[in-house]
């Protein structure tokens, strides 16, 4: 039994076909497949079994699974303990999805490094659906985003409100005058939604709110950055939903306004989470304990003018196929 057979076991288990495996990892669907046969050969046990368009893992299947997440999990925590010794300073690996990573993370982890000048941080950006499993893998040490999904009963983690804030729709100056009068909120499923690369991830807020006014995906388009979509609803593109706090002083330019849509703005809760007391590392230990401090909620709630260059580390995006 290898850590690569048990990761594409894994993979399997979680997304639950051989093709969609395999694009996560970047293997061929033959290097899954034959993975997969290797542990069915060695523990006796077929794992799981295709039902319908997926498949149904067996008792020792999901046995196995909890058990591969542990191990790989701890793999991953050797591995970055020896990188610690190499880089000689601790390591900090933040998850976030990605409107957050954008406007919160890097002026919270510039103040939180500003009180351990020693750390090595860097960032993830992950879909909200795989908040938990970076988690559990130890391929990140805190999680800033929702509680994570599908984990809401498990012991292993720990969840902490962090920051209240509010989504509000805005449009350019000039085009938000048209979104005015009777009936026009019928039109808004069908308009240009100009989105950052979380686009309509259902895990989101903003995603599951565009959902339910019923925005096909067509109709949405998808940008590298919220920054650069916002650009392009200044220019008269499109709609897009956002965190009212980031665009404050946009409005306030008269670059955009708010669109006063019915249901907004969308309260929502901001959460950091990680593994529990017994299994997180010490600088997610001190990262959950400064999160919620006075210090940390403005950091989150400023509009970030940058890191400096020496301090940037570029975030990782991790992408699930389904």
């Amino acid at each position: 039994m290898t850590l690569s057979q048990l990761r594409a076991f894994l993979a399997v288990a979680r997304l639950g076909a051989v093709k969609a495996a395999a694009q996560s990892l970047e293997v061929s669907e033959p290097a899954i497949s034959g993975a997969v046969a290797c542990l069915r050969r060695e523990l006796g046990d077929p794992l799981f079994v295709r039902s319908g368009g997926g498949i149904v893992l067996t008792p020792g299947g999901r046995r196995l699974a909890a058990s591969a997440a542990d191990i790989l999990g701890l793999a991953e925590e050797a591995r970055r303990n020896i990188g610690e010794i190499a880089f000689e300073a601790p390591q900090l690996t933040v998850a976030a999805t990605a409107t957050v990573a954008e406007y919160m993370v890097p002026p919270l982890l510039e103040a939180f490094g500003k009180r351990y000048t020693a750390l090595e941080v860097s960032t993830l950006v992950v879909p909200g659906t795989s908040v938990g499993d970076v988690l559990r893998d130890r391929r990140a040490d805190v999680a800033i985003g929702p509680r994570p999904q599908g984990y809401e009963n498990d012991p292993t983690f720990e969840s902490v409100s962090v920051l209240k804030f509010q989504l509000v729709v805005v449009a350019s100056p000039t085009h938000a005058r048209l979104y005015r009068g009777p009936g026009w909120e019928k039109k808004l499923a069908s308009q240009n939604w100009l989105l950052g690369p979380a686009g309509l991830d259902p895990h989101t807020l903003a995603g599951a709110f565009l959902r339910r006014l019923d925005v096909n995906a067509e109709d949405v388009r998808a940008f590298p950055s919220m920054s650069a979509a916002l650009e392009r609803v200044a220019a008269g593109d499109g709609l897009s939903i956002v965190y009212s706090h980031v665009i404050g002083p946009v409005v306030a330019s008269g670059r955009l306004s708010i669109v006063d849509v019915p249901g907004t703005p969308v309260n929502g809760l901001l959460y950091a989470s990680a593994l529990n007391a017994e299994r997180r590392a010490p600088t997610a230990a001190a990262m959950l304990r400064w999160i919620t401090t006075p210090m940390a909620t403005h950091a989150m709630q400023a509009v970030s003018s940058g890191v400096p260059m020496n301090k940037f580390r570029p975030p990782v995006y991790v992408t699930l196929w389904h």
